[in-house]
């Protein structure tokens, strides 16, 4: 098999390739409508047009289906010069049956956008400029060079020019307009799938680890009685074993060595005890507290008030999302920071909210509606700031915590505090999620 042609297993790109079943499915529905079409033209309304070179375009779909089901079968991804190809030649094949049913002037023109737009989703932008070029070419030629629009016999049925230049100019219109649409949401539904899948791998891999935790806090536990029996055990013989003795060493290295093992397994049990349990629960004032840890010591002091306390504080499970969602948010609170970061609380019988706030540079105004989104970054960097953790990354931080502290139920709104500009993220959730 060709692997110019088709990738049976790898991703030839960041870009989905188009799956040859696909194309083929879609070849196969095109054949059909146009047959359909032709002899309905044709046997239903008595309208002469030229049937067999009608036919033998559409055979020619047919044939080409055939030829590739045989020669790759029916899985596979196309790459994407081959699928460019194999929509070149949809195009051609519809532009040549136009041509021999009146051009621009038959309704089913229109469909001259079809491979544009399967190109335009699938395939990467030099591609799709391509067909989109090839599209316009073939409306061009067949705005000009056609066979009369099929019609009753002995009627003539005329069409002002200015009204098939319109028909030309919306065609091209369509077309460059589909394929710049379409390429954008395209990329944009793209960025957020390979961002999600970074949240999910991360997330995979902390549970993963919490897991492991958990085990080896309980192998901690089932290791912890024998060892005690040993240590027992030893004692006992250190006491009628004569000092100085060969013996009386060898039991005081195993004393020791129990020792040491008594103390590697209050190590692992722990690791079982890790905050990050997610099973375990705590007030929301805890865990903010808990996540606020390691970004406190910098030069940056973080400060906490509550507002308005009605009733019992709220519970929160310690889930691996919430921690790392308000931990996120905290730590670009910090990075931004020039001298504090500030997070209220507050609750009341209906709602939950926590508000993170610093006194840095604030957001960029023209960014404030779309943070969230993957792939933004926020604020511009610091300068003076080298960490590889600082602002200026990937811009992805804002939308896993986004994401995850959606998960639990939160909203989120960013915005700029009025007059210093300075940076707030408001967090809610309905009073039930606790």
């Amino acid at each position: 098999m060709s692997t110019l042609a088709v990738s049976q297993s790898e991703d030839i790109s960041h870009w989905r390739p188009l799956r040859l079943q696909t194309l083929v499915l879609l070849r196969w529905l095109a054949v059909v409508g146009q047959t359909i079409g032709v002899l309905f033209v044709q046997m239903g309304l008595g309208f002469p047009l030229p049937l067999w070179q009608c036919l033998l375009l559409i055979a020619l779909s047919a044939a080409l289906n055939v030829g590739l089901y045989l020669r790759y079968g029916a899985k596979g991804q196309l790459s994407p010069e081959f699928a460019a190809i194999q929509l070149a030649f949809d195009l051609c094949q519809l532009g040549g049956l136009l041509a021999l049913t009146g051009g621009l002037l038959n309704p089913f023109s229109l469909l001259l956008l079809a491979p544009v737009s399967v190109s335009a989703t699938t395939l990467p932008p030099r591609e799709t400029l391509l067909i989109s070029v090839l599209a316009a070419v073939v409306a061009s030629l067949i705005a000009v060079m056609h066979m009369p629009l099929p019609w009753l016999p002995g009627e003539a049925l005329e069409f002002n020019r200015i009204y098939v230049i319109g028909i030309w100019v919306s065609i091209i219109c369509g077309i460059a307009f589909i394929a710049a649409y379409t390429i954008r949401v395209a990329h944009e539904s793209r960025l957020i799938a390979d961002a999600l899948a970074a949240t999910e791998l991360a997330l995979s891999h902390r549970e993963q680890l919490t897991a492991l935790d958990g085990l080896a806090a309980a192998a901690a536990h089932e290791l912890g009685t024998p060892l005690s029996t040993i240590a027992l055990a030893a004692k006992e013989m250190r006491a009628e074993a004569e000092e100085g003795s060969a013996l009386a060493e060898d039991v005081e290295l195993i004393i020791s060595q129990a020792a040491r093992c008594r103390a590697i397994l209050s190590k692992l049990r722990n690791l079982g005890s890790d905050p990050a349990d997610p099973f375990a629960e705590a007030p929301l004032t805890d865990i903010l507290a808990e996540v606020s840890r390691p970004h406190e010591g910098h030069g940056k002091a973080i400060l906490f008030y509550s507002e308005r306390a009605i009733g019992a504080p709220p519970v929160f499970p310690r889930s691996v999302g919430l921690l790392y969602g308000l931990g996120n948010l905290i730590e670009n609170a910090t990075d931004f920071a020039k001298e504090t970061v500030r997070i209220d609380t507050a609750w009341d019988q209906a709602t939950i909210s926590v508000t993170i706030s610093d006194d840095g540079p604030g957001f960029a105004p023209e960014l404030i509606a779309r943070l969230g989104e993957p792939y933004l970054t926020s604020r511009p960097r610091d300068p003076h700031g080298s960490d590889a953790h600082q602002p200026g990354g990937l811009g992805l931080g804002i939308f896993i915590a986004k994401t995850l502290l959606e998960r639990t139920g939160a909203r989120l709104s960013f915005a700029n505090e009025k007059p210093t500009g300075h940076a707030r993220v408001h967090i809610t959730w309905p009073r039930q999620a606790a």
